[in-house]
């Protein structure tokens, strides 16, 4: 061989080499964007502001590498040792993040994503909501209304200080004020891909279409703007007078079954028949 053939040879495998170093981010990159967008972009943008948790853009050079694979990987469980960002970071947010259901190669490809600068899909712009629209998601709420997809309505687990509902459920948060937390993209994405398990399971394959998640956000703006002016339904008073009201009927009807019942048993009819025949 020459040596200028020698020397494109080298060359060859220098720029190959070169290529192959720079592509290496590019595919973590990508893959790393599919998972982002599957599980955190519900929660965090990059570079696009606060939503459920902090914008994740310079998060790779504000911490380690160690560090974020650890907080990624189970976040409560450094809350719990006590670390003091990650206790922080909760204090802060107010909000659990949950386990991440990645490998650690998994992990350093959605940082390498979010190091890549890249974003989350910005949230659809919506319309303006109609009275209408806050009616369907109030309905939608407390059940009313049934999801599309046979989902349970969201007061099973969280309630809404508002007197235009029924009081719900304390499994989860108090939604009152999350529209003023969160903001419609924070309420959207999570009411569109649910990031957190339970939710997750309740809403698997059966997810909420476009137009409940849009009435739900209506619904949870305008309680959040109204708040000042909402008491909660106290229903102590009409359960009282309504078990009584209930308690009479039952005593009344049982009071005219009772009075066509059998005073004596048939057997006594026929002795006292017997008895006067003989």
């Amino acid at each position: 061989m020459s040596k200028s053939s020698a020397c494109r040879t080298l060359l060859a495998m220098i720029a190959g080499s070169v290529v192959w170093t720079l592509a290496i981010p590019r595919a973590e990159a990508a893959s790393g964007a599919e998972n982002f967008n599957a599980t955190c972009a519900a929660c965090h943008t990059v570079g696009g502001g606060k939503r459920v948790g902090p914008d994740l853009k310079g998060v790779t050079e504000r911490r380690t590498e160690e560090w974020l694979l650890r907080f990624i990987k189970s976040s409560q469980s450094l809350v719990q040792s006590g670390d003091p960002t990650a206790v922080a970071l909760f204090n802060e947010f107010k909000i659990a993040m949950p386990d991440a259901p990645y490998s650690p190669a998994e992990i350093k490809e959605i940082l390498a994503f979010i190091n890549s600068g890249g974003q989350a899909p910005a949230a659809p712009a919506l319309r303006a909501a109609t009275p209408d629209d806050i009616r369907k998601g109030q309905e939608l709420f407390q059940g009313i209304t049934r999801l599309g997809n046979g989902g349970p309505p969201c007061n099973s687990c969280h309630h809404v200080k508002n007197d235009a509902v029924i009081g719900g459920g304390v499994l989860a948060k108090e939604l009152t004020t999350v529209f003023g937390t969160m903001g419609s993209p924070g309420v959207h994405a999570i009411l569109g891909k649910p990031p957190f398990p339970v939710m997750e399971q309740a809403y698997k394959d059966k997810a909420l279409t476009e137009n409940e998640v849009f009435a739900l956000v209506a619904f949870l703006q305008d309680a959040h703007a109204k708040q000042a002016f909402q008491q909660p339904r106290d229903y102590g008073f009409r359960l009282l007078y309504g078990g009584a009201g209930g308690l009479v009927v039952l005593m009344a009807l049982y009071s005219l079954l009772w009075r066509r019942r059998k005073t004596h048993p048939v057997n006594h009819k026929i002795f006292e028949r017997q008895v006067r025949t003989e």
